[in-house]
């Protein structure tokens, strides 16, 4: 097994309220606002660096096949701006009841065809996935492209935020499912942590996959949902640092949280088509996150039925 850093899991205290979350982010200026976008800026900024040289182009690693029979299919679930968003709405072939769900969300390429491919090993392990669509429809196959879109985000996040509110309310109204997840890499890490602080009573479970991170304790105190944190250790644009002043805040604030670093793990390690791939931390990621999926969204809803 690939031997990673463990950061100490913390528990959680209580559930946090909405309306408190909600209260906190309307007694904000402007100025906090503008301070999260030179914040995401940054981001971009470094994700662009991490990238240089990379591309989109899927390798080998992405034709692992689902562990059992799924059946996918791309269709609307929000409307963003008066236009439909079309996902990538996956589950197994012999789903009978509902089963939890997970929101997948893309990395700065969009929502590409190694996306789908990750969201139909999800869905083949036992889980409705949605991989939603924060791009209007766009993907990116160079460094150049995909920051231009990420950035359209940074610079304009409500409807991205709208974006997830709606995918989450599909996947609970219109698809059944008793308990939500969000799992997102890179850019889609971020907006992984973002939903759990956004949504906090709908999310039951997120998964950050070196996303951009916070260690603001008055937007980290509205997260209920237990938290893996995937990261790399020579990863320049998501540093240690900030991942252990995360990790830190999360602590003080007694949330339920898992957060692991791999060594000589890089930015992006767990894409396949990316040029910082790394097999071993990729596969031992991939087995944490099914755990900590299986417990948070399977077992306890076991648990509570």
């Amino acid at each position: 097994m690939f031997k990673c850093i463990f950061i100490r899991r913390g528990v959680v205290l209580g559930l946090a309220s909405l309306a408190i979350f909600a209260a906190a982010c309307d007694s904000g200026d402007s100025g906090s606002a503008e301070a999260d976008k030179e914040a995401g800026r940054a981001n971009v900024d470094a994700m662009t660096r991490e990238h240089v040289g990379d591309t989109a182009d899927p390798s080998d690693a992405t034709k692992v096949l689902p562990r059992r029979a799924v059946v996918s299919e791309r269709l609307p679930y929000a409307e963003v701006g008066n236009e439909l968003v079309y996902g990538h709405f996956v589950f197994p072939a012999d789903m009978i009841d509902p089963l939890p769900a997970i929101i997948v969300i893309h990395e700065w390429w969009g929502l590409n065809d190694n996306v789908r491919t990750m969201a139909d090993r999800l869905a083949g392990e036992g889980y409705i996935v949605l991989a939603v669509d924060l791009f209007g429809g766009k993907t990116a196959t160079s460094p150049e492209a995909a920051r231009q879109q990420m950035l359209n985000v940074v610079e304009n996040p409500d409807p991205a935020a709208d974006n997830m509110r709606q995918a989450i309310d599909f996947v609970n109204a219109t698809a059944g499912a008793p308990r939500i997840g969000t799992l997102g890499w890179c850019f889609g890490g971020g907006w992984s942590l973002n939903a759990t602080m956004l949504f906090p009573e709908e999310l039951d479970a997120g998964v950050i996959y070196y996303g951009q991170l916070t260690d603001d304790e008055d937007r980290l105190h509205a997260i209920n949902a237990p938290i893996l944190g995937i990261f790399g250790a020579e990863d320049k644009g998501i540093s240690v640092a900030s991942v252990h002043s995360f990790e830190a805040a999360l602590e003080r604030l007694r949330k339920n949280y898992e957060i692991h670093i791999y060594p000589g793990a890089e930015h992006a390690f767990a894409n396949p088509s990316g040029k910082a791939y790394n097999a071993e931390a990729a596969d031992d990621a991939w087995q944490r996150t099914l755990e900590f999926l299986n417990h948070h969204l399977i077992e306890d809803d076991g648990e509570e039925s």
